[in-house]
């Protein structure tokens, strides 16, 4: 669902960016003062876990087009919303700046279609219907669900910016007859994933799911974060070979509706086109760094108050 920016209008494109800015500080604010110091080092590696995610994409059978996962809520079942919503910012800043995975200009709107709808409307109804209840069944309904309904309102919200920006050759109904039904199923293949992922968890990690428990330098700390960072490699270096090469969600849409798909294209980032798996290595990397940044800058901060 990265848009690239020959799909957004500037006033569009900068309207969106002002109003991701504004959830970015107030998240930082939230992290600043009421997260546990031992939190928020877990953004990089998690961030750099979904990057690594996203260069997954399925192959969507009987319609030629491919789905990758998002993560926002997974990242805000493991860190709260306020963090996940920043861990997926990094995430899609890295893919942006550098590999020319959505545009510069469209980097807010694609921060509030995958990142804030997600940690903000996905996670609350994830949590919703939880209630405290971690049964196996309740957590796959849940996440599922919420993964549905966030990513509906992802590529409803990928429609409307659109239109907004005077797109005349993507109509607003036929637009949204090819975005809907095709983010509904990609929705549903995020909630089973992310389900796999919170149960294996709550199985093999429990102590995650309440990290606020446990010190940062704790073995068990350790563990979880090297656990998700050799896994962001493997899926990075080796498995993303193995990923569709069909257009995703987005660029299948346009497909249909224009019979093309050059307007999604970006100009490539600042690394360009590179192997699969050193992007992969690479990119997560790069997460990884960006969040170990924004956890230091976070603490400066907290300290200095």
């Amino acid at each position: 669902m990265h848009m690239s920016d020959a799909l957004l209008s500037p006033e569009v494109g900068v309207s969106f960016c002002a109003a991701t800015a504004g959830v970015i500080a107030y998240s930082s604010y939230k992290l600043k003062t009421n997260t546990e110091d031992k939190l928020v080092p877990l953004m990089g590696v998690l961030g750099a876990f979904v990057f690594a995610m996203q260069m997954i994409n399925f192959s969507i059978p009987f319609t030629g087009s491919s789905g990758h996962f998002v993560g926002g809520l997974l990242l805000s079942i493991l860190l709260g919303p306020y963090a996940g919503v920043i861990a997926i910012a990094s995430v899609l800043l890295v893919q942006a700046l550098f590999f020319a995975d959505g545009g510069i200009l469209a980097l807010g709107a694609n921060i509030w279609n995958m990142g804030v709808y997600s940690c903000f409307i996905s996670y609350p109804i994830y949590k919703l219907i939880t209630n405290n209840n971690n049964s196996s069944k309740r957590l796959f309904f849940a996440a599922v669900a919420a993964s549905v309904i966030g990513l509906q309102f992802g590529a409803f919200s990928v429609v409307l910016q659109t239109y907004l920006s005077g797109r005349s050759e993507l109509p607003l109904t036929m637009f949204a007859l090819f975005m809907q039904p095709i983010h509904l199923i990609i929705g549903i293949v995020e909630g089973v994933v992310t389900a796999g992922i919170i149960s294996y968890v709550r199985k093999e990690r429990p102590e995650l799911l309440n990290i606020t428990h446990y010190g940062a330098n704790s073995h068990s700390f350790k563990k979880i974060a090297i656990t998700f960072l050799l896994t962001a490699f493997i899926i990075g270096g080796v498995i993303s070979w193995f990923a569709s090469e069909n257009p995703d969600g987005l660029e299948w849409s346009i497909s249909k509706v224009t019979r093309k798909a050059e307007t999604i294209k970006n100009v490539g980032g600042l690394i360009g086109d590179t192997n699969k798996s050193v992007a992969g290595v690479l990119g997560s990397v790069m997460v990884l760094g960006v969040g170990l940044a924004i956890s230091f800058g976070i603490g400066a901060v907290r300290k200095r108050h």
